[in-house]
């Protein structure tokens, strides 16, 4: 009896012990666990306007040393067809239009999150030439020397809704509008530019940074268009929206803003 006695007691420190191991190894597996969990890359789904193409790659570098681990994918367009694809359900955790007309589209249809409607930055309307090509001022478009006019399509296309203003505002529109071509984003009109498709177009200064076979021939006035606003904002039913918060708020930091002005654009008021 005393040698089953002893055995039973064995038995049972045993149970304990290996009881106390399996826990302890289910703690460790845990934290394992979810410390994987926390290095788990996240894809933040990015629609911005076309005319932040360039800064985009030098903007996700940066952001990538402050949240190594988020991924973002890029969606570039023009902005009213980025606001179409949103508002058909398309995968979308921020988006940084080119003009506010879109943004407000959004709003009213309470797609954004709130308090993250913010202006970023805003940008210059300016007139370019194909290099070679005598285009003295904005009158000179109305020239027979000038065929082709490139314009956004005004109706998505917020570069060429401003562009339209301008030569509403400027009464040249009647004198022009044959002669107008319309591009599905502001850098189709500078392409079209610079392959001599167009004889002039109307882009973001912010565009022709670093742009070869073209020359400003002007920066259109102030008081001709709009203001040119980029707001941004996160949306509403993002899944990451802490991390989507982080990206929109690095762009309104001073890192973020020197970035964007390196590529031609200015802080916002």
């Amino acid at each position: 009896m005393k040698v089953l006695k002893k055995l039973g007691i064995m038995g049972l420190v045993l149970g304990l012990t290996l009881g106390v191991a399996g826990c302890s190894s289910k703690s460790e597996d845990k934290s394992k666990k979810d410390d994987t969990t926390s290095k788990e890359t996240v894809t933040l789904n990015i629609s911005a306007a076309a005319s932040l193409q360039e800064a985009m790659t030098e903007l996700e570098t940066k952001f990538k040393e402050l949240e190594p681990n988020v991924k973002l994918e890029i969606n570039l367009g023009s902005s009213g067809s980025l606001q179409q694809q949103i508002e058909q359900g398309a995968a979308c955790d921020v988006f940084i239009s080119a003009g506010e007309k879109q943004m407000k589209a959004l709003e009213e249809k309470d797609l954004l999150l709130e308090g993250t409607n913010k202006t970023l930055l805003t940008n210059d309307l300016v007139l370019v030439a194909a290099k070679g090509k005598t285009v003295k001022d904005l009158d000179s478009i109305a020239s027979d020397d000038v065929k082709h006019i490139a314009i956004g399509d005004p109706q998505s296309v917020p570069a060429g809704k401003y562009a339209k203003e301008v030569l509403d505002n400027t009464k040249l529109y009647n004198k022009v509008e044959n002669k107008l071509v319309l591009a599905k984003d502001v850098k189709e009109v500078l392409s079209w530019v610079q392959q001599g498709n167009a004889d002039v177009g109307f882009v973001y200064l912010s565009d022709t940074v670093g742009a070869d076979k073209v020359e400003i021939v002007l920066t259109t006035d102030k008081d001709t268009h709009s203001p040119i606003n980029y707001p941004i904002a996160v949306m509403k039913e993002s899944k990451k929206q802490d991390k989507a918060k982080a990206f929109e708020n690095f762009l309104l930091s001073d890192d973020g803003q020197a970035i964007l002005e390196k590529y031609g654009f200015k802080k916002a008021n």
